[in-house]
């Protein structure tokens, strides 16, 4: 048991494992500890105020402190805390299942709930398995995705993932994912003047690597709407209508990883409507609750379900607290909100001018690029804006991670500085933010960022 006087950073650091931490960098340095969250802030243990630039992770969607997603976890909690789905229903459950499929286009029908998006990464792999050996394709099991993504930490959804460096301590990991280059036009040279070709070569990339492995062997490929590791790359035009006429040509699954994406993250419920594609799944969690409650959920079409809807045939797969009643619950309340006061439309009203604001800070020598979509943004830092030179692994570590993580958090902006992939600072504030906050959060970059420039 803790003392009432013990330090509560030595606690922290004695006894709360903290994921993706280094955790001996806090053995003789204060743990930050966040305490309260208010709209677009949050305050830490001392007080202090700061922009919530990264949305907690992408989750906190419709803005900290609203309490009527606490009160309905709470009426919830006290009427049905819990019961699974499965083989039983409950309302809650019912309710939101009925709501996504809603909201998803074409013939998604059917939601399969899990607790995370890495969980409805996995359901979606092991879903196209089993769907393929039902339906008379029993060799079709691989699956490819792109470079530098992540799609999550479960075995199946980290090997899925295009980051060696997450993967390595891990391996080996499921056996058939196979990876093609991603939508980075800023490393793309050669296409550079013309986006459209190089959304035709990005994709065909895609072809190229399912006849290589055999279309017989290729079950699905997932795919982000805009890439998060690396930094926020979107696609290019007419890069998802390519890439949907391949997966039906050699009978391969589309699985739109929209963890992250989905939700109003760039103004619409889910982002491949945004960029006018129907996918044959569709994984989504994160800004579902807006972070009140955790849930996750992968959106499945009627044909894909159907093999499991008739006859004995089952998907054999299921997560004790997938479809929590408080959960769905808070998704349903959540989503009321975004009806309410038409959060999507916000972002889309004010993207352009989020995305201007931050493109004021191309004159510092340190920014190369800057790019996204919806309230979702990436600024690339190099060394040297003419030859798009980037940080040597010695010039990260001391740069990225030794200086720009803590100085931007000291001077009151929580975002991510992140190396997965080139050099990166990434922003995805709540979807309630303003011209103001936009205004705020380029005032600390530009002032950090130019720090960051004379440590080089």
């Amino acid at each position: 048991m803790t003392s009432p006087n013990a330090d509560p950073s030595k606690t922290a650091y004695d006894h709360l494992w903290m994921h993706f931490t280094r955790m001996w960098s806090y053995e003789d340095a204060p743990v930050p500890t966040i305490v309260r969250g208010e709209g677009s802030y949050i305050y830490d243990d001392h007080g202090k105020r700061y922009i919530d630039g990264l949305s907690g992770l992408f989750v906190v969607n419709a803005g900290h402190g609203r309490r009527e997603l606490a009160e309905t976890a709470a009426k919830q909690a006290q009427e049905l805390a819990y019961f699974p789905i499965w083989s039983y229903a409950h309302p809650k459950a019912v309710e939101l299942a009925e709501r996504l499929a809603g909201y998803a286009p074409g013939d998604l029908n059917k939601v399969f709930f899990t607790t995370g998006g890495g969980e409805a990464v996995e359901t979606a792999w092991k879903l196209a398995k089993q769907y393929h050996k039902l339906t008379g394709n029993p060799t079709k099991y691989k699956v490819i995705s792109r470079a530098v993504a992540y799609h999550g930490t479960p075995q199946g959804a980290l090997s899925i993932t295009g980051l060696p460096a997450l993967k390595a301590p891990f391996e080996p990991l499921v056996p058939g994912a196979r990876k093609v280059p991603n939508t980075n036009i800023y490393r793309a040279p050669l296409f550079g003047d013309d986006p459209e070709a190089f959304g035709r070569w990005a994709a065909d990339q895609i072809e190229q690597q399912i006849l290589f492995e055999g279309p017989e062997t290729v079950a699905a490929v997932v795919l982000e709407p805009v890439q998060n590791a690396g930094g926020c790359f979107p696609p290019p035009p007419g890069y998802f209508r390519r890439v949907r006429e391949i997966c039906d040509r050699y009978e391969v699954l589309l699985v739109s990883d929209e963890v992250i994406c989905a939700f109003g993250r760039l103004g619409t419920m889910f982002a491949c409507d945004k960029f006018d594609y129907v996918p044959d799944m569709i994984t989504c969690a994160k800004g579902m609750t807006s972070g009140y409650s955790p849930i996750g959920a992968c959106i499945v079409s009627d044909r894909v379900a159907e093999p499991f809807y008739s006859g004995r045939n089952t998907f054999l797969h299921g997560y004790t607290f997938a479809g929590h009643p408080v959960s769905a619950a808070v998704g349903l309340a959540n989503l009321d909100i975004f009806e309410r006061e038409q959060l999507n439309r916000h972002v889309l009203d004010n993207e352009a001018a989020f995305f201007a604001t931050l493109n004021r800070l191309h004159d510092l020598p340190i920014v190369g690029d800057v790019r996204g979509n919806g309230f979702f943004y990436g600024i690339e830092l190099v060394k040297d804006k003419e030859t798009k030179e980037t940080f040597t692994a010695e010039e990260t570590e001391r740069v990225l991670y030794g200086f720009l993580s803590k100085a931007l958090f000291d001077a009151g902006l929580y975002c991510r500085a992140d190396d997965r992939g080139d050099p990166v600072v990434q922003l995805a504030p709540p979807l309630i933010s303003d011209q103001a906050l936009f205004d705020e959060i380029e005032d600390v970059l530009r002032s950090v960022l130019t720090d960051a420039w004379k440590q080089l």
